[in-house]
């Protein structure tokens, strides 16, 4: 296959010219145009590496689509891959979450099921992204390292998380913006927020540092890509970094993020930050790193569309110094880096034919197909 005509986003720059893909591999980038029959038009599109999603809940959301509605399993998996693909995303770690007891424990009823069916439908080809997994650690439970001992060994786990969403913890300083989203969230009273909050910091005090040290030594065990959460002062990232973590997702301040950078770790926020122009927890902006040169990569989090549109705000931005290649390598190179799958993540010669062809109306991007291997799949 070739497709010509495209401006090809490179992981240093952007040019115009053609790709040509054999045996699902990228076999030759040229400059210039091909009309050789049979040649795909892109007609002035971008072609780019197709997006890597390193932490979404999205399938979450069509497995309990409403309150106490559950979903048939293989029927919702196969409407959050048609999302993510036609998204830009064609390599995602689905995030699924242990010990979490905040809503009663719903969450922790359908993790089984969730890994279940990310792991068979990709046994059986039938997703048009690939899927692997995330496991997102809720530290103030009595048994989260014993839950997360059970994934270990498993082929597609490719990172786990570490997080404490209690009241004054990390994501939540502000008490405020606490309870505004878990009343929200829940529909507490004030007197039952007040029960809430008083069980997840008894929760938070008994639990969350015996279960961050071993959830870190069985990462460094197992070699299994560890990242810290909501990190908020430099004795935060300090922490992460001695107990071997490579991302440090989401940190709350510039502080944070900058002492994380220093260590080497690789700084996540949300792209939903940046197509809102800021946290919706109130805390930093991730333009803000993006700015201070410590943002090394975005994740669409709750949102998936939100990955290919905070790319472009970013490289349109003027008061951020990412050019398009930059803003690009935020969501694929450097993301593949970070997790070892160096055979994907740029237009580069040997590596997989992930790709998508984007077009902006209005200068909303939109996906117009996507490739992966070397076949279209949207």
């Amino acid at each position: 296959m070739i497709i010509s005509n495209v401006k090809l986003v490179l992981a240093n720059e952007v040019m115009d010219g053609s790709i040509e893909v054999k045996n699902g591999l990228i076999h030759r980038i040229d400059t210039g145009k091909c009309h050789l029959a049979n040649t795909v038009d892109g007609e002035g599109a971008w072609l780019m590496p197709g997006l890597i999603e390193l932490h979404t809940d999205n399938l979450e959301k069509y497995f309990t689509p409403r309150p106490k509605v559950s979903w048939p399993p293989f029927s919702a998996m196969s409407a959050h891959d048609k999302q993510l693909i036609g998204s830009g995303i064609t390599t995602v770690l689905d995030a699924v979450a242990i010990g979490d007891v905040r809503d009663g424990g719903t969450r922790q009823n359908i993790v089984a099921d969730m890994v279940k069916t990310v792991t068979e439908s990709e046994n059986r080809g039938v997703n048009r992204a690939e899927h692997l997994l995330h496991v997102r650690c809720e530290l103030p439970n009595e048994d989260t390292a014993e839950q997360a001992q059970a994934f270990v060994g498993m082929a597609n786990l490719k990172m786990i998380s570490v997080m404490d969403h209690s009241p004054g913890q990390r994501q939540f300083v502000n008490l405020d913006k606490y309870r505004t989203y878990y009343q929200g969230k829940y529909g507490y009273s004030d007197i039952e927020m007040q029960a809430f909050e008083a069980e997840q910091r008894a929760r938070s005090a008994k639990y969350s540092q015996r279960n961050r040290l071993a959830i870190a030594n069985l990462c460094k065990a197992h070699g299994i890509a560890l990242a810290s959460h909501d990190d908020a002062t430099d004795e935060h990232a300090d922490e992460s970094a001695s107990l071997g973590a490579k991302m440090a997702e989401f940190p709350t301040t510039l502080a944070a993020a900058t002492r994380s950078h220093q260590h080497g770790m690789k700084v996540l926020m949300g792209a939903p930050n940046i197509v809102r122009g800021g946290s919706h927890s109130g805390n930093i902006a991730a333009k803000s790193l993006a700015q201070a040169g410590v943002l090394d990569l975005l994740s669409s989090d709750y949102f998936p569309h939100s990955l290919l549109d905070a790319i472009f705000q970013l490289a349109d931005d003027q008061d951020t110094p990412h050019t398009l290649a930059d803003a690009t390598r935020l969501a694929t190179l450097n993301a593949a880096n970070t997790l070892g799958l160096e055979d994907r993540g740029e237009l580069a010669i040997g590596k997989q034919a992930d790709l998508i062809l984007v077009k902006r109306h209005a200068s909303q991007p939109y996906v117009e197909h996507a490739y992966r291997r070397g076949k279209r799949v949207f």
